[in-house]
This record gives structure tokens, sequence and C-alpha cells, in this order.
């Protein structure tokens, strides 16, 4: 291990000291070797792993802090949030160089708790280390999931459920929070550190703060134009859970969406639809704005309206790319947001499932019959004909190769999507003690767009048994 604690020794005045806490009767339940390798970490035992992650027990050189951040939560602000179930434990630099935050979730109570207990229970723990390495395989930037401990310590939620810790790693864990707690609690004199620290550590090509935002707003609009056109619901898009870096951060009741619902809604807690799926573009913009707001003290007024003035066009641009490339388009064309609008409208209209449409969508041929699996996913096909025909035509004016098109349409929707209800049954077998579903999905998710026969069961419809995909915040 090269352990570092520069947040901790650079930014005392931005952290806590916390000693973890042990659970009950601790059991090891997954580690992710190939990631461990990765960031150098691979020599470290799984006595070692367990000892650390549920035993309170940090390895040598970790110095455990809880960080402290701000943030709008629902539209109001709540001035002193932070870690309340999770610590950073240090930073490991890897062999390139890369530093990499070590990061407990559900470690115990730390200052920043509140009235909660700093625990994480099994399924949330389940939930959040499956979405981490779901979206990372699907190309969309996240923290990762590094080792999950499960045990028998009690923990009440909407019943009494065993805690559980997952550790989980990114460059940094630094959120649009933790500018907005400085400034609006009287010490803005600690941003330009703050910034500083942010340009050493993850953007030395960057040369100032204005700088600094206009990347912060070109990887937000990146980030949620990948959410968009993957079908992602976050559920929960407090500024607290924005990341600096453009990744997806604190994965609490998020959703995949089955059938193309627009206004999809994950969290039970959210009864107007604030973070519904088609609001997030929007709450995107909106959360930049209460970081602009923060740094307006230190960063010219001017550049940053410049660069939040960029968002929209910067969202609207990738997402526009990302869906010709699901559609197998490589060209565009004016006649585009047309087509794209009556698709759009036909999946919502018929409650097609959005992930195996696209994918079977790959298996229209320049002539001939419609895919079989196609229409067998379309309940009315005979409304989907006037569509399909001007796809066709669409697809032989850009002179479409039926062969290669496939394989890149295959390379871009994938086959297998992190549905709740495969969450659900890997968590039910979980907590009875079977993690073989667990691993099986996680397997599956890996490869999201290989065929993987051995895992066709995970890539069907959304079971008739599903109720919907509402959840709380602590699943």
């Amino acid at each position: 291990m090269k352990l570092i604690n520069t947040f901790a020794t650079e930014l005392p005045w931005a952290c806590e000291p916390v000693v973890p806490q042990p659970l009950r009767e601790p059991r090891l339940l997954h580690l992710n070797r190939g990631l461990l390798a990765e960031l150098g970490l691979d020599g470290v035992s799984d006595t070692d792993w367990l000892a650390c992650c549920g035993l309170g027990q940090p390895l040598p050189g970790m110095q455990p802090v809880a960080q402290v951040y701000a943030g709008h939560q629902f539209g109001g602000y709540s001035p002193r949030l932070g870690d309340g179930r999770a610590l950073l434990l240090g930073e490991q630099l890897a062999t390139d160089g890369q530093r990499w935050d070590l990061h407990l979730k559900g470690a115990g109570k730390t200052p920043f708790s509140r009235f909660g207990d700093g625990r994480a229970v099994l399924r949330s723990s389940i939930r959040e280390y499956l979405a981490s390495e779901a979206l990372h395989a699907l190309g969309i930037p996240t923290t990762r999931a590094l080792v999950l401990v499960g045990s028998k310590e009690p923990v009440y939620r909407e019943q009494e459920e065993t805690g559980a810790t997952v550790l989980r790693t990114a460059p940094s864990h630094l959120r649009f929070g933790h500018i907005e707690y400085f400034a609006w609690s009287g010490q803005g004199e600690k941003i330009p550190a703050l910034i500083d620290y942010l340009l050493r550590y993850h953007f030395p090509e960057l040369e100032n703060g204005a700088e600094l935002f206009a990347e912060v707003v070109r990887r937000t609009a990146r980030l949620i134009a990948k959410w968009q056109a993957a079908g992602f619901c976050h559920g929960v898009l407090n500024t607290d859970n924005m990341s600096l870096l453009g990744l997806t951060l604190d994965y609490g009741p998020y959703g995949f969406i089955d059938a193309y619902v627009p206004d999809f809604v994950c969290n039970h807690s959210d009864p107007d639809g604030r973070y519904a799926l088609d609001q997030q573009p929007a709450v995107g913009y909106w959360n930049l704005q209460k970081l602009a707001q923060a740094l307006a003290g230190h960063v010219d007024g001017d550049a940053l309206a410049t660069s939040l003035a960029q968002y929209e066009h910067q969202l609207m641009l990738h997402y526009s790319e990302l869906m010709r490339a699901k559609l197998g388009l490589t060209q565009w064309e004016e006649e585009d947001p047309a087509l794209f609008r009556q698709l759009f409208q036909l999946l919502v209209s018929q409650g097609v499932d959005y992930h195996l449409f696209l994918r079977r969508l790959g298996e229209v041929t320049g002539k001939g019959e419609w895919p079989a699996s196609l229409l067998a996913l379309l309940p009315d096909p005979a409304l989907w004909q006037g569509w399909l025909e001007l796809y066709r035509v669409r697809l032989t004016r850009e002179g479409s190769e039926d062969a290669v098109r496939k394989a890149q349409m295959d390379a871009i929707n994938p086959k297998f999507v992190l549905r709740n209800a495969l969450a659900q049954q890997a968590i039910d077998a979980a907590e009875g003690g079977d993690m073989t579903p667990f691993e099986r999905l996680l397997a599956a998710l890996q490869q999201p767009y290989d065929e993987q026969p051995e895992y066709a069961d995970l890539a069907t419809p959304v079971p008739q048994w599903y109720c919907g995909g509402e959840l709380s915040c602590s699943s």
C-alpha cells in the first residue's frame, strides 16, 4: 500500500477525525479483486480487509476522517451535513500516480450523523456495489466499489435489518456542497484553499478557479447526458450528492427505467418528482447555479456566467451524439430531431422496454422482414410500421452496412441492465445467506454489451411480479 492522507493533513478544517465502529460478527461478502489490483491493493489480505471494513481496525497509515459539507436538499439549503455514515480512511497512490480515496460507508456515527446511527444496511450496500460497477461498465463516470462486508449488526430502517459496509473508491469525493458550506458559514476565506487543492491534485492542466468551474460544468453536462441516454435516474440530486469531478456519487434510491417513462421517479421521498428522469438536466443546471453563487466571491462573475451558459448546449450536444450512436446513425441530418421525437412518443405510448428495444433494433436490415425479436416487444407492431420505414430509409440514405451497424449498436446498447427487480432478487438471496445471485448479476453487468448466453435469464423484460421502481433513501 502507498497510503497518503492529503485531505486530512492539508485541509484539517474540512473534516473531523473519527474512529470506525466495528460490526457484530462481520463477514467478507465480496472483493473487487480486479480493481484492487489496478489500485495496487492486491497485496492486502482478505483478513486485513475484513478487519478494516468490519472490525473497525484501519490499516496502517490510514487517518479516518469525516468530511464536512452543506447542500441544497430538495431545493432547501441545509447548512451542515457532512459524512454522516461514511469515512475517508485515506488515499491510495496507484502505480500510475493516480490517487484514490478509500471511503468506507456504514462505519458508524460521526460528528455529522445528526440523529442517525451512521450505519448502512445490507440491501443499500449491495445496491451501491452493483450500481457503481454497472455504470462503470457502461462507460459512465462513477465511484467504484472495492469491498462488501455483511454482519449480524441489527440496524433499524423501515424494519430491523442487518448492518453492512461498502468500501468505495474515487479520485475524490469532493462535492458542490463542500464549496457551499464554506461560502455560507462565514468561512469564505477557506474557498481559495479548496480551489487550490482541486487544481493541484485533480485538475493540474487548469490554471485557476474560472477554468475549474468551466470544467465542472462540462463534466456535469456530459454525465447527465450519459444518464439520460442510459435511462438512469439518480433519485437524489441534492448539491451534496454532486461531484466536483463529474462522477456519479452517493447511490440511494436510483433506478434504471424499464419501459420508457420520461417522468419516472425512483425515490418515494420525492412525491413532486423534483428528481424525476426528465428533470435531471434542469436540476443539474440549478445545482451548478448554486455552485456558481458559492464561488462568486472568489471567481470572476462574468467567467462563471459564461461557463454556465454553455451547460445546455454541451448536454444536448453529447446526448444527441449518444442517441444517434444508439440508433446506429453515423451522420447528423436535420430530420433527426423529428425521428427521435416520433420514436420516444411511440415508446411512451406503447410502454416498450427501452433497453431491449434499442438492443434488438440493431437486428434491422436494409431489406426484408422486420426482426421477429423486435416485433415481439411491441404491443401493436402495426403502429410502428411508419417509424420503422422512416428509420430504414434513413439508414439507406447514409449507406449503412447491416453487419457493421449491428456491431456498433451492440457496443453501445447493453444487453444487461441493472433493473431494480434483478437487484431485489440478489438482495433477497443475500439476506438469506446466498451470494450466488449477486455474483451472477455482477458478472453479467461487468460485460453488459456481450451476449453471455449463460446469463440469458438476466436479460429479460421486467418480471410481472415486480411492483414498481420507487425506493426509500435507505435503499
